[in-house]
């Protein structure tokens, strides 16, 4: 990158390289794609990771071990100074929580961590909470109820 590149000067958008515009535009006849050879052909696409036969870094690294990804459970997460817009004996949720637009959605299951503070009595419904979130909401005088998972 060069400063000039840096300062845009107030234009908005780069301006497009028209290429295979003759020899005067410095990009004619090959069109920048150089003399044969795979990318110079329409249609070039070859597949994510592939190296030119060589064999690829995904095949050459070890595999060891067990993997949890597949089993993993993915959670919706909310942290309790985010439930102060509800009002005092409210029932919260994941999906008052997602129509409240307080958390986005990343699983299928809710779980309120203790970050802030709460000043409302709530009753929460979540299927899992953090140890700090369960004495904060209870010490505001609130239930917390656990879901199944």
């Amino acid at each position: 990158m060069q400063i000039h590149d840096v300062t845009a000067k107030g234009k908005k958008y780069k301006v497009r390289k028209r290429v295979g515009r003759g020899i005067g535009s410095g990009t004619g006849k090959t069109a920048g794609r150089g003399h044969k050879g795979q990318r110079s052909r329409s249609g070039d696409n070859p597949r994510p990771g592939f190296e030119g036969g060589q064999m690829p870094l995904y095949r050459r690294i070890p595999k060891r071990g067990f993997t949890n990804a597949r089993f993993k459970k993915h959670f919706t997460l909310v942290n309790v100074c985010g439930l102060n817009g509800f009002e005092d004996g409210a029932t919260v949720n994941l999906e008052i929580v997602l129509a409240k637009g307080l958390g986005r959605k990343t699983g299928a299951m809710l779980k309120v961590l203790g970050q802030g503070e709460i000043e409302r009595k709530l009753t929460v419904q979540a299927h899992r909470f953090s140890a700090t979130a369960k004495e904060k909401i209870e010490a505001a005088g609130g239930t917390v109820e656990v879901l199944g998972s």
